[in-house]
């Protein structure tokens, strides 16, 4: 009996260990998707009830949406804008990017340490210390008012973009390089038709976090696109719709679902490449 008791004491306490964890992690997932079904089934409300307790709606009705294709004449050209800056943003980082971490990680050359820690540098400058300078810059350019500014610095690199390829650019090993080198191959060539073919995981999970991070921006949009609704992303426009439509609460919900439905569906779709892009990348 006696010694059967420790054996059950360690039992007890790994399942009150794993009880709690669960109830842990089912706070936690109250906590963070309670946000989103109150949106959800808000959306789905008469006006009449958007208030009530209920978080099923009664009755349950579309009308919501319904009116997205009639008061909401320009959300569909936002939507529509949203998506062109978040695909051009999300190419141009995946192409500078790859291409400066490509260099930094198989090829030595005089200055490429310290080129590499002031490109980590740039990690820790907040975007809101360059948005006057690059306002500036787009001013004397004559690009205030077009949607060139949201993403034309893409194609210019960036510094998450180019730590996350080159640490999984340089687990890969480097005899690759050499033997394509043997065999006449050039530089673009390997870059092109190895390096980036092998990097698949890891363009993926940045091609995400760059969509994500583009589809979801607010400032720079305001500050360059900030009256014309034809032109600005859904970001913006949903933040002029809750003056327009100030207290059309489940309305408001129903746009704010169209606006988070894109990238519910890319994360739920793709969750697997971010996992995999961002453990690969941290081997080494």
């Amino acid at each position: 009996m006696n010694k059967g008791n420790p054996s059950r004491r360690a039992r007890l306490a790994s399942a009150l260990g794993s009880g709690a964890t669960y109830i842990l992690l089912l706070l936690g997932l109250i906590v963070f998707a309670g946000p989103f079904l109150w949106m959800l089934a808000t959306s789905f409300k008469i006006p009449a009830e958007q208030f009530s307790k209920s978080l099923l709606p009664h009755p349950f009705t579309l009308v919501n949406y319904e009116r997205l294709f009639t008061s909401a004449r320009f959300l569909w050209l936002q939507v529509f804008n949203s998506f062109q800056v978040s695909i051009l943003s999300t190419i141009g980082q995946i192409l500078s990017c790859s291409m400066a971490a490509f260099v930094l990680s198989l090829y030595r050359f005089r200055g490429r340490a310290l080129l590499f820690a002031l490109i980590l540098a740039g990690l820790v400058i907040p975007a809101q210390v360059t948005l006057i300078p690059n306002f500036i810059l787009f001013s004397k350019l004559g690009l205030v008012g077009t949607k060139v500014p949201l993403w034309i610095t893409s194609f210019l690199g960036g510094a998450f973009g180019t730590f996350l390829l080159r640490q999984y650019f340089s687990a890969l090993p480097g005899e690759l390089a050499e033997a394509a080198r043997v065999d006449g191959a050039s530089l673009p060539r390997i870059f092109f038709t190895i390096y980036l073919p092998m990097a698949k995981p890891a363009l993926a999970g940045l091609a995400i976090l760059t969509f994500t991070g583009s589809w979801n921006e607010l400032t720079r949009p305001l500050i360059y696109l900030p009256s014309n609704q034809r032109l600005t992303t859904l970001t913006v426009g949903l933040s002029l719709y809750q003056a327009q439509y100030a207290g059309q609460w489940s309305f408001l919900m129903a746009c704010a679902v169209v606006s988070v439905l894109p990238i519910l569906l890319i994360f739920l779709v793709a969750q697997r490449r971010i996992i995999e892009g961002s453990a690969i990348t941290g081997l080494k």
